[in-house]
């Protein structure tokens, strides 16, 4: 099993990696993402949904503990992974 705060840490400092719903939702649009990583409580369900052609990961705890996760010293409701970098977080 992959442990989602090593892999995300991982994909930040060796990959490209975007924070928030509008740029992970800009880097959906664009077909830019890999994966979506979302909070259990990120109010954009387009987001959430399986409407688009990118995996998303349901981070079970909430918008502040995803920022937390992710190093960030505000709360985050979505990250977009880009670049996975030498992580393995896209088997997530």
């Amino acid at each position: 099993m992959v442990d989602i705060g090593r892999a995300l840490k991982t994909a930040i400092a060796t990959g490209k990696v975007v924070f928030g719903e509008q740029q992970a939702l800009k880097a959906v649009t664009k077909g830019e993402a890999k994966l979506v990583i979302v909070s259990k409580n990120c109010p954009n369900e387009f987001l959430r949904s399986k409407e688009h052609s990118v995996p998303v990961h349901v981070y079970e705890g909430t918008n502040m503990e995803l920022g937390a996760l992710a190093g960030k010293p505000f709360s985050v409701s979505a990250i977009a992974v880009i670049d996975k970098g030498t992580s393995n977080i896209l088997s997530l």
